[in-house]
């Protein structure tokens, strides 16, 4: 009977999150001429709310959604970012899972097109940082594509779509006076893919390497493509700009019912799945610890947090850990080795030692 108390304590909570985001999306929807700048911004008159204004590009993600969840128990108004009314609506949808203390919490929706800067400028007007997690939407989902074929065709020209989408993100923090730091989500395959029958090549893998774009074009890995050329176009405006930025590259994004929820960036992570297993490669992070590192990352740029990080809690390696994958994804489990088994595998070393002693440093503040 206590567990059954608990579950009704939960869902309550749950109903109770749906219902603020509805609400907030009645009452803080942009209409088109609207200027978020002509009225107070949350926490306005309080200046320490107000330092605690962030905001979140594609908020209704698998991604964005953990994100939002855990600013919002870090204490963090949350203002966030969407592009259509579908959006809107999706938001009083989603089944959310979890406990959620939103206590003094606040969350906020406005529209903004990751395509025009001055939108998005309006929009992270008075926030005093800005996560980008948006990329690689399939507005159609996967069933919009009769053939694999035509769904790669998509994913190339997503990867321009992304490209411009990363750039247009540091472009309008550089413009909006309130805005601190920036905090791209890229992705491992940024960091993974290369000719590895050239010699010389080092068999760590951390946050200083980049995957050969020329390797990613010839394979047409086009999602590794467009995370690649997308997090070094936001380097570029960062540096030139003086926008402090910090990106964060997780493996295989995983957690509870995800390939439902983002069935195309999982299908186009585990584009050359074979490859990323016979080298060691194939890493999967949970969505609730990726979220917890975004805070943390983010907590850290306030001192000395920078650069990249490579984010995973698991090398995909044991046979039960390939059959999970394969349920979990409906891929056939020969698909994702190839006939090799994890004995004679070559072995890379992927060091994701960076982020971990960041959030040793992070969490070590919060509880002195």
């Amino acid at each position: 009977m206590g567990i059954l108390r608990l579950h009704e304590t939960e869902n309550a909570e749950i109903d109770e999150f749906r219902r603020m985001l509805l609400s907030c999306a009645a009452g803080h929807r942009r209409k088109d001429g609207d200027d978020l700048r002509d009225r107070d911004p949350v926490g306005a008159g309080n200046g320490d709310v107000l330092e605690k204004l962030v905001c979140v590009t594609s908020g209704v993600s698998y991604l964005g959604i953990a994100v939002v969840k855990q600013l919002l128990v870090h204490g963090y108004s949350v203002r966030i970012i969407v592009d259509n009314e579908e959006d809107v609506a999706k938001l009083g949808e989603m089944e959310i899972s979890g406990e959620m203390r939103l206590t003094n919490s606040i969350i906020e929706i406005v529209m903004a097109k990751l395509t025009e800067i001055e939108s998005l400028a309006n929009a992270f007007d008075g926030c005093r940082g800005v996560f980008h997690t948006a990329g690689f939407i399939d507005p159609s989902g996967l069933s919009g594509y009769s053939s694999l074929c035509k769904f790669y065709v998509f994913q190339k020209a997503m990867a321009d779509i992304e490209v411009n989408a990363s750039k247009n993100v540091v472009e309008a923090c550089a413009i909006t006076p309130s805005v601190r730091n920036c905090l791209l989500t890229s992705s491992l395959l940024t960091c993974i893919w290369r000719d590895n029958s050239r010699d010389g090549l080092p068999s760590l893998i951390d946050h200083s390497c980049w995957s050969d774009e020329s390797f990613c074009l010839n394979r047409k890995l086009w999602c590794a493509l467009g995370k690649l050329r997308a997090e070094k176009s936001a380097w570029e405006v960062a540096k030139e700009s003086g926008v402090k930025l910090a990106t964060i590259c997780p493996g295989l994004i995983t957690g509870p019912d995800f390939y439902r929820r983002s069935p195309t960036s999982t299908v186009a992570y585990l584009k050359g799945v074979q490859d990323m297993f016979a080298d060691g490669l194939l890493a999967t992070v949970d969505v609730n610890r990726l979220a917890e590192a975004h805070v943390c990352i983010f907590e850290g740029m306030k001192k000395t947090a920078s650069g990249r990080y490579i984010c995973f809690d698991r090398i995909i390696e044991s046979g039960e850990e390939i059959e999970n994958l394969a349920r979990e994804t409906g891929i056939n489990t020969s698909t994702i080795t190839g006939g090799a088994s994890s004995s004679n595998r070559a072995r890379y070393e992927l060091s994701n030692q960076k982020l971990f002693r960041q959030m040793s440093r992070t969490w070590r503040c919060f509880n002195e």
